[in-house]
């Protein structure tokens, strides 16, 4: 049965917007809950009628209006709505205002690290929990509880819902910066079979980070991760060929690179180092694009700069996932035997995640060990949803 075109543009929309419209229902009634439940009724009123009526022409106004009329016949039935059925006769307010102030308000110190991120990338962001457990490594059903859990803090602790005092920021940045960071990676390279990348919430990421640089002038770590995440988009239209083929980077066309971006992104790295000399996580991983992008070629980058950038980066905010990427500049340095060698350490701690056995695979051919480098693919194939990633690994397993 051929299906219903209705159901693409819906599921477009809501990948799109679902996280804006929650925002600015939240700011609207103060209640995360109640904001999706309005969200999801909207999502499954527009099932029903798309498909007769067809799609509107903002189908993303016509769910906001459908939601905030469902919220208004909440409220009616609320001992004190009057007013709050002033505050929904407003016209909407600007969502993504809304969500800067709503990732302040899930960052809260209240809650912990990992329910902080997670409901924020949830609610705010629009992520769903499968693409969230693939960010965190773990398993759906804890980042589930984690948002549950979380939510129903904010509403017995009465949160609230605003930005908080200049006094306040510092301690309350890390969690944002995290959140920011992970929608960019999600959008950059999706964890989904959906699609291979996601430009919207590539574009979220860096607006939202361009915002909070503003907002805190003298946080370094909030100029790199706004550095950070220019300087990926700089190399964009060198990613993937016409065919929609993901290209490594040792493959890519650098004339495809925006030069002036990568100027301009380092020049804001620069300016934040030097003003404030507090190298920080967003600040290193920047230095290290960078390294790569000011190189004229692959064979001419600086890989001794990047593994010391690496070992700077690890003492600060060790992970296995950087000793990952920190093995991959040990090859170029130190050969493969050494890079081998570091990720053998890494393999239950990173079981799961395909680019260590996609990395290990590539050590293991530059070795002549082709047949366990065949069994490494394989087990990253297993483990890979993203489209572009899965169509390289079969090329390369076709190769061999």
């Amino acid at each position: 049965m051929k299906a219903d075109p209705s159901q693409d543009v819906l599921a477009r929309v809501v990948r799109e917007h679902a996280g804006r419209l929650a925002a600015s229902l939240v700011s609207l009634l103060g209640d995360f809950s109640a904001a999706e439940d309005l969200v999801q009724d909207a999502v499954e009123t527009a099932l029903r009628r798309w498909p007769v009526e067809g799609v509107p022409e903002r189908p993303d106004a016509w769910l906001f209006t459908v939601a905030r009329r469902r919220g208004l016949d909440v409220l009616r039935r609320e001992s004190n709505h009057r007013a709050k059925l002033a505050r929904l006769r407003r016209p909407a307010p600007a969502a993504r205002d809304d969500r800067l102030r709503l990732i302040f308000t899930c960052c809260h110190p209240a809650l912990s690290r990992a329910a902080q991120i997670a409901l924020t990338l949830r609610v705010v962001c629009g992520l769903s929990a499968a693409q969230i457990a693939a960010a965190f490594l773990v398993p759906e059903s804890t980042v589930a509880q984690r948002i549950t859990r979380a939510k129903r803090k904010i509403g017995e602790a009465a949160i609230p819902y605003r930005i908080p005092a200049e006094q306040e920021l510092p301690q309350r940045v890390n969690e944002v910066l995290a959140v920011i960071y992970l929608l960019f990676n999600e959008g950059y390279l999706s964890s989904t079979a959906e699609r291979a990348q996601a430009r919207d919430l590539v574009d979220d990421a860096e607006w939202l980070a361009a915002l909070l640089a503003n907002l805190m002038p003298k946080e370094p770590e909030a100029a790199g991760l706004l550095a950070l995440i220019r300087l990926h988009r700089a190399r964009g239209a060198a990613r993937f060929d016409p065919d929609g083929r993901l290209v490594l980077l040792a493959d890519q066309d650098r004339s495809l690179w925006d030069r002036q971006a990568i100027e301009d992104a380092t020049a804001l790295l620069t300016r934040a180092a030097r003003a404030h000399r507090r190298a920080g996580p967003y600040q290193l991983q920047a230095a290290i694009v960078a390294c790569h992008a000011e190189a004229e070629s692959f064979a001419g980058t600086d890989w001794a700069q990047i593994l010391v950038l690496y070992d700077m980066l690890l003492h600060l905010a060790p992970s296995p996932v950087t000793r990952l990427h920190r093995a991959v500049a040990l090859r170029h340095v130190q050969g493969p035997e050494a890079a081998l060698a570091e990720l053998e350490e890494l393999g239950q701690a990173l079981e799961r995640y395909p680019l260590l056995h996609a990395t290990r695979a590539e050590l293991l051919r530059s070795l002549g060990r082709r047949e366990e480098a065949r069994r490494a693919d394989e087990r990253a194939l297993k483990l890979t949803a993203n489209p572009a990633q899965h169509a390289l690994l079969e090329r390369r397993l076709a190769w061999d």
